[in-house]
Protein backbone atom coordinates (compact mmCIF):
# COMPACT_ATOMS: atom_id res chain seq x y z
CA UNK A 1 0.00 0.00 0.00
CA UNK A 2 1.72 3.52 -0.68
CA UNK A 3 2.17 5.61 1.63
CA UNK A 4 -0.26 8.95 2.49
CA UNK A 5 1.48 12.09 1.12
CA UNK A 6 0.76 14.93 3.14
CA UNK A 7 0.39 18.65 1.67
CA UNK A 8 3.13 21.07 3.06
CA UNK A 9 4.66 23.82 1.77
CA UNK A 10 6.88 25.11 5.07
CA UNK A 11 9.29 27.20 2.68
CA UNK A 12 6.27 29.00 0.78
CA UNK A 13 5.04 32.27 2.30
CA UNK A 14 2.06 31.99 4.16
CA UNK A 15 -0.31 34.04 2.08
CA UNK A 16 -2.92 31.57 1.23
CA UNK A 17 -5.70 29.91 3.63
CA UNK A 18 -4.85 26.62 1.40
CA UNK A 19 -6.44 23.74 2.19
CA UNK A 20 -4.83 20.23 2.76
CA UNK A 21 -4.30 18.52 -0.90
CA UNK A 22 -1.73 18.67 -3.05
CA UNK A 23 -3.16 18.18 -6.89
CA UNK A 24 -1.11 16.01 -9.53
CA UNK A 25 -2.85 15.80 -12.34
CA UNK A 26 -6.39 16.41 -14.19
CA UNK A 27 -8.55 15.46 -17.66
CA UNK A 28 -11.36 17.93 -18.77
CA UNK A 29 -13.17 18.74 -15.57
CA UNK A 30 -11.96 16.45 -13.04
CA UNK A 31 -8.64 16.12 -11.30
CA UNK A 32 -6.61 13.83 -8.77
CA UNK A 33 -4.34 14.85 -5.97
CA UNK A 34 -1.11 13.27 -4.96
CA UNK A 35 -2.96 10.04 -3.30
CA UNK A 36 -5.01 9.52 -5.57
CA UNK A 37 -8.34 10.89 -4.98
CA UNK A 38 -10.77 12.41 -7.82
CA UNK A 39 -12.46 15.78 -7.68
CA UNK A 40 -14.91 17.35 -9.87
CA UNK A 41 -13.29 20.62 -10.62
CA UNK A 42 -16.07 23.44 -10.42
CA UNK A 43 -13.76 26.34 -10.00
CA UNK A 44 -11.50 25.63 -13.11
CA UNK A 45 -8.26 27.67 -10.88
CA UNK A 46 -10.29 30.38 -9.82
CA UNK A 47 -12.24 30.98 -14.12
CA UNK A 48 -8.80 30.37 -15.67
CA UNK A 49 -9.09 26.93 -17.01
CA UNK A 50 -11.09 27.37 -19.68
CA UNK A 51 -10.81 24.24 -21.73
CA UNK A 52 -10.53 22.04 -18.17
CA UNK A 53 -7.36 20.39 -17.89
CA UNK A 54 -5.11 18.31 -20.83
CA UNK A 55 -7.22 19.48 -23.66
CA UNK A 56 -6.33 17.25 -26.59
CA UNK A 57 -5.82 20.32 -29.01
CA UNK A 58 -4.47 22.69 -26.55
CA UNK A 59 -1.27 20.67 -24.66
CA UNK A 60 0.35 19.64 -28.53
CA UNK A 61 0.19 23.26 -29.30
CA UNK A 62 1.93 24.56 -26.51
CA UNK A 63 4.41 21.58 -26.40
CA UNK A 64 5.03 22.81 -30.08
CA UNK A 65 5.77 26.18 -29.29
CA UNK A 66 8.20 25.47 -26.29
CA UNK A 67 9.92 24.02 -28.91
CA UNK A 68 10.32 27.15 -30.90
CA UNK A 69 10.39 30.49 -28.86
CA UNK A 70 9.49 31.00 -25.44
CA UNK A 71 10.50 34.61 -24.26
CA UNK A 72 12.08 37.28 -26.77
CA UNK A 73 11.20 41.07 -25.26
CA UNK A 74 9.28 43.72 -26.48
CA UNK A 75 12.38 44.79 -28.17
CA UNK A 76 11.23 42.93 -31.29
CA UNK A 77 7.99 42.28 -32.82
CA UNK A 78 6.10 39.41 -31.69
CA UNK A 79 3.80 38.08 -34.32
CA UNK A 80 1.56 35.79 -31.82
CA UNK A 81 0.76 39.04 -30.49
CA UNK A 82 -0.71 41.05 -33.54
CA UNK A 83 -2.83 37.17 -34.28
CA UNK A 84 -3.92 37.50 -30.69
CA UNK A 85 -4.74 41.32 -30.98
CA UNK A 86 -6.55 41.26 -34.35
CA UNK A 87 -8.70 37.95 -32.64
CA UNK A 88 -9.52 39.79 -29.38
CA UNK A 89 -10.53 43.45 -31.53
CA UNK A 90 -12.67 41.35 -33.78
CA UNK A 91 -14.75 39.91 -30.84
CA UNK A 92 -14.59 43.09 -29.16
CA UNK A 93 -15.54 45.64 -31.67
CA UNK A 94 -12.33 47.29 -30.40
CA UNK A 95 -9.05 48.35 -31.77
CA UNK A 96 -5.83 47.30 -30.03
CA UNK A 97 -4.83 45.53 -26.83
CA UNK A 98 -1.65 45.68 -24.53
CA UNK A 99 -0.53 42.52 -23.41
CA UNK A 100 1.00 41.62 -19.56
CA UNK A 101 0.44 38.74 -17.07
CA UNK A 102 -2.15 39.08 -15.08
CA UNK A 103 -5.38 40.67 -14.22
CA UNK A 104 -3.60 42.94 -11.74
CA UNK A 105 -1.60 43.98 -14.35
CA UNK A 106 -4.36 44.34 -16.70
CA UNK A 107 -6.14 46.69 -14.13
CA UNK A 108 -3.22 48.53 -13.27
CA UNK A 109 -2.78 49.40 -17.25
CA UNK A 110 -6.16 50.28 -16.95
CA UNK A 111 -5.85 52.75 -14.28
CA UNK A 112 -2.86 54.05 -15.64
CA UNK A 113 -4.64 54.89 -19.14
CA UNK A 114 -7.56 56.29 -17.17
CA UNK A 115 -5.16 58.79 -15.13
CA UNK A 116 -3.37 59.92 -18.47
CA UNK A 117 -6.28 60.59 -20.50
CA UNK A 118 -7.09 62.64 -17.63
CA UNK A 119 -3.83 64.53 -18.18
CA UNK A 120 -3.39 64.61 -21.68
CA UNK A 121 -7.09 66.87 -21.37
CA UNK A 122 -5.34 68.68 -19.24
CA UNK A 123 -6.81 67.35 -15.34
CA UNK A 124 -4.18 67.65 -13.05
CA UNK A 125 -5.69 65.40 -10.45
CA UNK A 126 -7.77 62.91 -12.23
CA UNK A 127 -9.92 60.84 -10.54
CA UNK A 128 -11.87 57.56 -11.50
CA UNK A 129 -15.47 56.22 -10.23
CA UNK A 130 -15.00 52.87 -8.80
CA UNK A 131 -17.57 50.54 -6.51
CA UNK A 132 -18.87 49.16 -3.27
CA UNK A 133 -17.91 45.39 -2.88
CA UNK A 134 -15.37 45.91 -5.91
CA UNK A 135 -12.21 43.71 -6.37
CA UNK A 136 -9.67 44.61 -9.08
CA UNK A 137 -6.28 43.55 -7.42
CA UNK A 138 -3.49 43.93 -4.87
CA UNK A 139 -1.02 46.05 -5.77
CA UNK A 140 -1.59 49.48 -3.93
CA UNK A 141 -3.40 51.27 -6.68
CA UNK A 142 -5.74 48.10 -7.72
CA UNK A 143 -6.01 47.41 -3.84
CA UNK A 144 -7.29 51.76 -4.15
CA UNK A 145 -9.49 50.89 -6.75
CA UNK A 146 -11.01 47.60 -4.58
CA UNK A 147 -13.98 48.22 -2.84
CA UNK A 148 -13.05 45.45 0.46
CA UNK A 149 -12.01 47.12 3.49
CA UNK A 150 -10.86 43.69 4.89
CA UNK A 151 -8.31 43.43 1.94
CA UNK A 152 -6.87 47.19 2.16
CA UNK A 153 -6.48 46.76 6.06
CA UNK A 154 -2.67 47.08 6.46
CA UNK A 155 -1.77 48.39 3.42
CA UNK A 156 -1.92 52.19 4.05
CA UNK A 157 -1.90 54.76 2.71
CA UNK A 158 -3.78 54.17 -0.30
CA UNK A 159 -3.53 56.07 -3.39
CA UNK A 160 -5.92 58.57 -3.69
CA UNK A 161 -8.41 59.59 -6.79
CA UNK A 162 -11.05 57.27 -6.37
CA UNK A 163 -14.95 57.97 -5.79
CA UNK A 164 -16.51 54.69 -4.76
CA UNK A 165 -20.32 54.47 -5.49
CA UNK A 166 -22.80 51.80 -4.93
CA UNK A 167 -24.01 48.98 -7.67
CA UNK A 168 -26.17 49.78 -9.86
CA UNK A 169 -27.37 53.28 -8.78
CA UNK A 170 -27.01 55.47 -11.97
CA UNK A 171 -28.61 58.71 -9.19
CA UNK A 172 -26.24 58.09 -6.96
CA UNK A 173 -22.94 57.90 -8.89
CA UNK A 174 -24.35 61.31 -10.78
CA UNK A 175 -24.62 63.13 -7.05
CA UNK A 176 -21.42 61.36 -6.22
CA UNK A 177 -19.56 63.48 -9.62
CA UNK A 178 -21.84 66.52 -9.40
CA UNK A 179 -19.70 69.61 -10.74
CA UNK A 180 -16.72 67.86 -10.59
CA UNK A 181 -14.46 68.24 -13.26
CA UNK A 182 -11.68 65.55 -12.19
CA UNK A 183 -13.48 62.97 -12.90
CA UNK A 184 -12.07 60.84 -16.11
CA UNK A 185 -13.44 57.17 -15.82
CA UNK A 186 -16.07 54.59 -14.98
CA UNK A 187 -14.33 51.80 -14.00
CA UNK A 188 -16.27 48.31 -12.62
CA UNK A 189 -16.64 44.56 -12.85
CA UNK A 190 -19.28 43.35 -15.10
CA UNK A 191 -19.81 41.12 -12.41
CA UNK A 192 -18.44 41.39 -9.74
CA UNK A 193 -16.47 37.98 -8.89
CA UNK A 194 -14.65 38.14 -5.38
CA UNK A 195 -17.45 40.86 -4.19
CA UNK A 196 -20.02 37.95 -4.47
CA UNK A 197 -20.68 37.16 -8.12
CA UNK A 198 -22.90 40.78 -8.22
CA UNK A 199 -23.90 41.59 -12.11
CA UNK A 200 -23.90 45.08 -13.19
CA UNK A 201 -27.41 45.69 -14.57
CA UNK A 202 -28.25 45.90 -18.67
CA UNK A 203 -30.28 49.03 -18.15
CA UNK A 204 -27.39 50.54 -15.78
CA UNK A 205 -24.64 49.31 -18.20
CA UNK A 206 -26.22 50.89 -21.07
CA UNK A 207 -26.95 54.51 -19.07
CA UNK A 208 -23.15 54.44 -18.35
CA UNK A 209 -22.32 54.26 -21.46
CA UNK A 210 -24.66 57.38 -22.33
CA UNK A 211 -23.25 59.12 -19.28
CA UNK A 212 -19.23 58.55 -20.23
CA UNK A 213 -20.27 59.97 -23.79
CA UNK A 214 -22.10 62.73 -22.60
CA UNK A 215 -19.02 63.54 -20.10
CA UNK A 216 -16.16 62.01 -22.05
CA UNK A 217 -15.39 59.88 -20.19
CA UNK A 218 -13.71 56.48 -20.21
CA UNK A 219 -15.95 53.45 -19.70
CA UNK A 220 -13.86 50.61 -18.83
CA UNK A 221 -15.08 47.10 -17.83
CA UNK A 222 -13.01 44.94 -15.79
CA UNK A 223 -13.76 41.55 -17.85
CA UNK A 224 -10.83 39.27 -15.67
CA UNK A 225 -13.26 37.19 -14.51
CA UNK A 226 -15.88 37.31 -16.20
CA UNK A 227 -14.66 37.41 -20.06
CA UNK A 228 -13.84 35.23 -22.17
CA UNK A 229 -16.50 33.22 -22.67
CA UNK A 230 -17.97 32.33 -19.08
CA UNK A 231 -21.50 34.27 -19.21
CA UNK A 232 -22.13 32.99 -22.83
CA UNK A 233 -20.87 36.07 -24.98
CA UNK A 234 -17.21 36.70 -24.94
CA UNK A 235 -17.79 39.41 -22.97
CA UNK A 236 -20.35 40.07 -20.54
CA UNK A 237 -21.15 43.74 -21.14
CA UNK A 238 -21.87 42.13 -24.72
CA UNK A 239 -25.30 41.47 -23.08
CA UNK A 240 -26.30 44.97 -22.55
CA UNK A 241 -25.25 45.87 -26.30
CA UNK A 242 -22.49 47.99 -25.38
CA UNK A 243 -18.86 48.50 -26.17
CA UNK A 244 -16.54 49.95 -23.47
CA UNK A 245 -13.06 52.27 -23.93
CA UNK A 246 -11.22 50.20 -21.92
CA UNK A 247 -11.44 46.36 -21.25
CA UNK A 248 -8.81 44.62 -18.69
CA UNK A 249 -8.70 40.46 -19.49
CA UNK A 250 -6.38 37.42 -17.68
CA UNK A 251 -7.86 34.41 -16.16
CA UNK A 252 -9.14 32.54 -19.10
CA UNK A 253 -7.64 33.96 -22.14
CA UNK A 254 -4.87 31.55 -21.96
CA UNK A 255 -6.45 28.25 -20.07
CA UNK A 256 -3.86 27.98 -17.57
CA UNK A 257 -1.17 29.84 -19.03
CA UNK A 258 -0.57 33.75 -17.67
CA UNK A 259 -2.29 35.66 -19.87
CA UNK A 260 -3.19 39.34 -19.50
CA UNK A 261 -4.58 42.13 -21.69
CA UNK A 262 -6.13 45.58 -22.25
CA UNK A 263 -8.02 45.70 -25.14
CA UNK A 264 -8.86 49.70 -25.85
CA UNK A 265 -11.45 51.29 -27.97
CA UNK A 266 -11.08 54.52 -30.28
CA UNK A 267 -11.29 57.03 -27.59
CA UNK A 268 -8.02 55.15 -25.26
CA UNK A 269 -5.78 53.08 -28.37
CA UNK A 270 -3.79 55.81 -28.56
CA UNK A 271 -3.32 57.07 -24.82
CA UNK A 272 -0.23 55.03 -24.00
CA UNK A 273 2.70 55.73 -26.38
CA UNK A 274 6.24 54.16 -26.30
CA UNK A 275 7.81 54.69 -22.47
CA UNK A 276 4.70 55.17 -21.18
CA UNK A 277 3.62 51.72 -19.45
CA UNK A 278 5.70 47.78 -20.17
CA UNK A 279 6.06 44.54 -19.69
CA UNK A 280 9.35 41.59 -19.43
CA UNK A 281 6.77 38.99 -19.74
CA UNK A 282 4.10 40.54 -21.17
CA UNK A 283 2.59 39.00 -24.50
CA UNK A 284 5.63 36.66 -24.54
CA UNK A 285 5.40 34.22 -27.60
CA UNK A 286 3.98 31.23 -25.18
CA UNK A 287 1.46 32.95 -23.81
CA UNK A 288 0.21 34.55 -27.27
CA UNK A 289 0.30 30.73 -28.39
CA UNK A 290 -2.12 30.01 -25.40
CA UNK A 291 -4.77 32.48 -26.11
CA UNK A 292 -4.70 32.34 -30.06
CA UNK A 293 -5.25 28.01 -28.97
CA UNK A 294 -7.58 28.79 -26.69
CA UNK A 295 -9.74 31.38 -28.59
CA UNK A 296 -9.37 28.90 -31.80
CA UNK A 297 -10.70 26.09 -29.64
CA UNK A 298 -13.84 28.11 -27.94
CA UNK A 299 -14.86 28.71 -31.70
CA UNK A 300 -14.68 25.31 -33.02
CA UNK A 301 -16.46 24.04 -30.22
CA UNK A 302 -18.79 26.12 -29.62
CA UNK A 303 -17.93 26.67 -26.24
CA UNK A 304 -19.87 29.90 -25.84
CA UNK A 305 -23.28 28.36 -26.16
CA UNK A 306 -22.11 25.78 -24.56
CA UNK A 307 -21.77 28.03 -20.95
CA UNK A 308 -24.93 29.38 -21.91
CA UNK A 309 -26.83 26.19 -22.18
CA UNK A 310 -25.09 24.40 -19.41
CA UNK A 311 -25.23 27.21 -17.33
CA UNK A 312 -28.82 27.62 -17.50
CA UNK A 313 -29.30 24.24 -16.79
CA UNK A 314 -26.98 23.97 -13.77
CA UNK A 315 -28.54 27.64 -12.09
CA UNK A 316 -31.88 25.91 -12.70
CA UNK A 317 -30.69 22.75 -10.96
CA UNK A 318 -29.16 25.08 -8.32
CA UNK A 319 -32.63 26.87 -7.64
CA UNK A 320 -34.66 23.67 -8.09
CA UNK A 321 -32.36 21.98 -5.29
CA UNK A 322 -31.26 24.68 -2.94
CA UNK A 323 -33.24 28.15 -4.11
CA UNK A 324 -36.38 27.43 -1.61
CA UNK A 325 -33.75 26.00 1.75
CA UNK A 326 -34.10 28.73 4.24
CA UNK A 327 -30.97 29.94 5.01
CA UNK A 328 -30.32 30.14 1.19
CA UNK A 329 -30.92 34.15 0.04
CA UNK A 330 -30.12 33.99 -3.34
CA UNK A 331 -28.53 31.34 -6.60
CA UNK A 332 -27.01 34.30 -8.90
CA UNK A 333 -24.95 34.46 -12.06
CA UNK A 334 -25.15 34.14 -15.83
CA UNK A 335 -23.37 30.74 -18.08
CA UNK A 336 -20.92 29.49 -16.03
CA UNK A 337 -20.21 32.01 -13.49
CA UNK A 338 -22.66 31.62 -10.66
CA UNK A 339 -23.10 32.05 -6.69
CA UNK A 340 -25.07 30.83 -4.30
CA UNK A 341 -25.33 32.93 -1.25
CA UNK A 342 -26.13 31.95 1.67
CA UNK A 343 -27.75 34.09 5.08
CA UNK A 344 -24.56 32.95 7.31
CA UNK A 345 -20.42 32.62 6.68
CA UNK A 346 -20.10 29.51 4.75
CA UNK A 347 -15.94 29.40 4.70
CA UNK A 348 -16.23 25.47 6.37
CA UNK A 349 -17.92 24.43 3.03
CA UNK A 350 -14.33 24.31 0.91
CA UNK A 351 -13.37 21.27 3.00
CA UNK A 352 -16.62 19.71 3.35
CA UNK A 353 -16.96 20.25 -0.75
CA UNK A 354 -13.40 18.65 -1.49
CA UNK A 355 -13.98 15.81 1.03
CA UNK A 356 -17.43 14.99 -1.05
CA UNK A 357 -14.93 15.34 -4.14
CA UNK A 358 -16.33 18.61 -5.81
CA UNK A 359 -14.04 21.68 -5.92
CA UNK A 360 -15.69 24.88 -5.34
CA UNK A 361 -14.65 28.79 -3.68
CA UNK A 362 -16.38 30.59 -1.15
CA UNK A 363 -16.44 34.23 -2.09
CA UNK A 364 -17.41 37.63 0.07
CA UNK A 365 -17.56 35.05 2.95
CA UNK A 366 -20.89 33.59 2.15
CA UNK A 367 -21.51 32.80 -1.29
CA UNK A 368 -20.62 29.69 -2.90
CA UNK A 369 -18.71 30.42 -6.41
CA UNK A 370 -19.00 28.24 -9.26
CA UNK A 371 -16.93 28.78 -12.04
CA UNK A 372 -16.12 25.60 -13.87
CA UNK A 373 -14.49 24.49 -17.06
CA UNK A 374 -16.43 26.34 -20.26
CA UNK A 375 -16.44 22.51 -21.73
CA UNK A 376 -18.69 21.30 -18.34
CA UNK A 377 -21.69 19.30 -19.91
CA UNK A 378 -24.98 18.84 -18.31
CA UNK A 379 -24.22 15.41 -16.59
CA UNK A 380 -21.49 17.33 -15.11
CA UNK A 381 -23.68 20.35 -13.99
CA UNK A 382 -26.11 17.62 -11.99
CA UNK A 383 -23.18 16.04 -10.74
CA UNK A 384 -22.18 19.05 -9.16
CA UNK A 385 -26.07 19.83 -7.47
CA UNK A 386 -25.63 16.23 -6.57
CA UNK A 387 -22.80 16.35 -4.63
CA UNK A 388 -23.46 20.33 -3.15
CA UNK A 389 -27.09 19.85 -2.31
CA UNK A 390 -26.04 17.79 1.11
CA UNK A 391 -23.54 19.64 1.97
CA UNK A 392 -25.72 22.50 1.99
CA UNK A 393 -28.78 21.01 3.37
CA UNK A 394 -26.43 19.96 6.70
CA UNK A 395 -24.78 23.30 6.95
CA UNK A 396 -28.00 24.86 7.28
CA UNK A 397 -29.53 22.26 9.43
CA UNK A 398 -25.83 23.16 12.18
Amino acid sequence: MTAFIEAASPHVMNTYGRLPIALSHGQGCRVWDVNGKEYLDALAGIAVNTLGHNHPRLVPALQEQLGKLIHTSNYYHVPLQEALAAKLTEHAGMSNVFFCNSGLEANEAALKIARKFGHDKGIERPEIVVYEKAFHGRSIATLSATGNPKVQAGFGPLVEGFIRVPLNDIAALERATAGNPNVVAVFLETIQGEGGIHPMRIEYLQQLRRLCDARDWLLMTDEVQCGMGRTGKWFAHQWAGIVPDVMPLAKGLGSGVPVGAVVAGPRAANVLQPGNHGSTFGGNPLAMRAGLETIRIMEEDGLLENAARVGAHLKAGLEQALGSLPGVKEVRGQGLMLGVELAKPCGALLQRAADAGLLISVTAESVIRIVPPLILSAAEADEIVARLTPLVQAFLAE
